[in-house]
């Protein structure tokens, strides 16, 4: 969790909860069928069959009876080349091919370019509890949208426990203990012009293992609990623009009781990182105290990791300003 740049991970006090996503072909088809403008052929059978692969497989070689490394754990789609060998065998070979299709662990079919399946195909796919799904788009543009949505749909995610504001461009996720401040920290910035993107419980995804996405769960999307006051609806309050579907993690800051800090790094020399999904995200500890200001000080800190993120380091420059000096006096 937690670290110095040059230190091992210090251990974190607040929990994560893994999330594993078992993607139904039901799932799938809810959440993707509007976009992928797919249609289901039939009956409604074996939606709750699971997608394994977050990729799309044409079985043109199984079709012919090649079998060996068949990728039967991904969405099965028939374009125009595999309609048109289906369409070249006798209806008696036709089924028989269509059956061992069929009688493999696959999760559905989808058949693109608007084509229909034959209904003797399709009677088969019904009695082996496959579903079917049509769509008017041309196989590969299909096959590339439909792996960008599984792709997110696969991706491994947490929650944290914390609250997440864009500032600036600056996704911050903002931790600590409960009562030390957050909601309040967070309302500060709201009122100075940002936007919400979580309160208390934040969602984390790894997008293909090279940046984190957050987002609210849908209960609590757009609200907010406010001691003394209760739950609040931020985008009624504030405004469309206060709130934010999604954002990328780009910093970390922990709020802490100044008495429970060893030690206050005041100059910033020593980077931290706090570890999520395998991802390094920067990370500073804000010490908590009566009367100080702590959006403006998040809202700083969120400023200094712009400047960070576009190569200048105000503490390594000012180390190096004083090093300067410092052999300039000695000479």
């Amino acid at each position: 969790m937690p670290h110095r740049a040059t230190a091992q991970p210090i251990t974190s006090g607040s929990p994560l909860r893994k999330n594993v996503r078992i993607v139904t072909v039901e799932s799938f088809y809810n959440d993707h069928g509007e976009t992928l403008h797919l249609k289901l052929e039939g009956n409604r059978v074996g939606l709750d069959r699971k997608i394994r692969e977050p990729t799309i497989n044409r079985p043109g070689l199984a079709l012919s009876g090649f079998y060996n490394y068949f990728a039967e754990k991904r969405v099965q789609v028939l374009g125009a080349a595999e309609q048109s060998y289906l369409d070249s065998l006798s209806p008696r070979a036709r089924a028989q091919r269509f059956r061992g299709l069929c009688a493999q662990k696959i999760p559905c079919l989808v058949v693109s370019r608007g084509a229909h399946l034959d209904p003797q195909l399709l009677a088969i796919a019904e009695e082996a509890q496959i579903a079917v799904f049509r769509t008017p788009m041309v196989t590969m543009r299909f096959i590339n949208a439909a792996t960008i949505a599984m792709e997110v749909d696969f991706s491994p995610s947490v929650t944290e426990f914390g609250s997440m504001v864009d500032i600036l461009g600056i996704g911050v996720l903002i931790r600590g203990e409960s009562g030390v401040g957050k909601s309040e920290c967070v309302l500060g910035l709201i009122e100075r012009g940002y936007s919400l993107v979580a309160d208390d419980v934040t969602r984390i995804k790894s997008l293909e293992g090279r940046e984190l996405m957050a987002t609210a769960p849908d209960l609590t999307r757009y609200h907010m609990e406010v001691r003394g006051i209760g739950i609040i609806n931020v985008a009624s309050i504030f405004g469309i623009g206060s709130i934010r579907i999604e954002k990328r993690l780009d910093l970390v800051v922990t709020l802490k009781d100044w008495q429970d800090l060893e030690e206050v790094d005041r100059i910033g020399l020593d980077q931290e990182f706090y570890e999520i999904l395998k991802l390094q995200v920067p990370h500073i500890t804000i010490p908590v105290r009566r009367g100080r200001d702590l959006a403006r000080l998040v809202e700083v800190a969120a400023m200094d990791q712009k400047l960070k993120s576009v190569g200048r380091n105000s503490a390594v420059e000012f180390n190096e300003k004083l090093l300067s000096l410092m052999g300039t006096k000695q000479t």
